[in-house]
């Protein structure tokens, strides 16, 4: 059979299908920088569908760092941290990085996507075992196929079942326990005090992914630990740039001889090209505005908790949370395809989200805010959001 059978199988079938429909929701094009409202092809437009949680990406001291490093450092690395492609601002960006996040050393890496693929491949070996959250980011499931360690699931924030496969485990072999600070798409929080509970009764290592958690959770907004008061149980925080942070890259955070470990032994760090100069400046410049101004935090707590108020009194059904993450049940996909359509006709932006991301018949929006967004802003788009269901015949 021909290789390339399931490319044609696909985009003549269900590709070329939705495209024809109209309801194709993908690929929108901006032409302006990420921000509370964008250009999105031609017309300005809300959005709430961006990880943009500290609203730094607009930030004027932010894009000037970027481009003082570019004028400084020139566009890129041309290499491996492992070999020539170390600047002194990447090991800058750690150290700060590592003091912040209270742990003894960072290691950056080129994506977040990158980030675990790295650390878990590099961690979990032959005699190990992964035992994951059923809802965790894709990147820790191709992690854990990139490792040679035997992968357990566990259902969805379900202590009992972790505790069930934790218990299936013999002692002789190492343990990592891996899940979602903060789920990207429904915006609820890990049970993490049952998890590292669970963790030291059955001597297993725990990593945070916490994405979704810096800038976001905690009083200084150092996370998902720092949210449960539980910094110094957690001994892996994986987290990226490209969110609260403003820039492109992620990190592993943890104890000195782990981090050296990962340096000496992850291929995808080894082999891969450094972050550019004018990330890590960005990075750095919106961690420093982080640290001196944690209301940041506070204000995006204020403004979700606005839009949920806004949608509960208006009937809207949401998933229930306390993060910037608020998504909205459509259950149907063609409903999720098509209410994207009519919000971005509305001047909203959101994201559909379906099977089999979602079980099939939970299909829903996934909404998500920024700490700079204005409630006038959010009225409009619940006023847009309630109109769509309303048409699509949810509400």
């Amino acid at each position: 059979m021909d290789l390339f059978k399931k490319c044609d199988t696909y985009v003549d079938g269900f590709l070329n299908n939705v495209k024809e429909s109209g309801l194709y929701p993908y690929f929108h094009t901006l032409t302006s920088g990420q921000d509370t409202e964008v250009i999105m092809e031609g017309k300005d437009t809300i959005m709430i569908g961006s990880n943009n949680y500290l609203g730094l990406t607009s930030h004027p001291e932010v894009i000037e760092a970027g481009i003082e490093a570019l004028k400084k450092y020139g566009t890129g690395c041309s290499g491996s941290r492992f070999l020539n492609g170390t600047l002194d601002i990447h090991v800058e960006l750690e150290k700060e990085l590592a003091e912040f996040l209270h742990k003894e050393a960072v290691v950056t890496f080129s994506t977040g996507f990158q980030s675990n693929l790295g650390i878990i491949s590099a961690i979990a070996g032959r005699n190990d075992y992964i035992v994951c959250d059923k809802e965790n980011h894709a990147s820790i499931y191709d992690a854990c196929r990139l490792s040679y360690a035997k992968m357990l699931r566990y259902n969805h924030s379900d202590m009992e079942d972790l505790e069930r496969q934790l218990s299936s485990i013999g002692e002789e072999h190492g343990i990592l326990i891996v899940t979602d600070g903060v789920f990207s798409m429904s915006g609820e929080i890990c049970k993490l005090p049952e998890i590292v509970k669970l963790a030291k009764k059955y001597g297993a290592r725990v990593m945070v992914d916490d994405a979704h958690g810096l800038g976001v959770l905690g009083e200084h907004g150092r996370g998902t630990a720092e949210h449960f008061g539980l910094e110094d149980e957690v001994d892996i925080y994986m987290g990226t740039f490209s969110k609260s942070l403003a820039s492109l890259g992620g990190y592993m955070a943890a104890s000195k001889k782990v981090v050296d470990y990962v340096r000496h032994n992850s291929r995808p760090f080894i082999f891969s090209a450094s972050i550019t100069p004018a990330s890590v400046a960005c990075a750095r410049k919106s961690l420093e505005i982080l640290k001196r101004a944690p209301e940041r935090v506070k204000a995006l707590a204020d403004i979700s908790e606005y839009m949920r108020n806004n949608l509960r009194k208006r009937g809207v059904k949401i998933i229930e949370s306390t993060t910037p993450i608020i998504p909205i049940y459509t259950y149907d996909d063609d409903k999720a395809f098509l209410a994207c359509k009519l919000l971005l006709e509305r001047g909203v932006y959101v994201n559909p989200v379906i099977s089999p991301a979602t079980p099939v018949g939970q299909a829903l929006l996934r909404t998500s805010y920024t700490a700079t967004h204005t409630h006038e802003q959010m009225d409009r788009a619940a006023d847009a959001i309630v109109e769509v269901l309303k048409i699509i015949g949810v509400m």
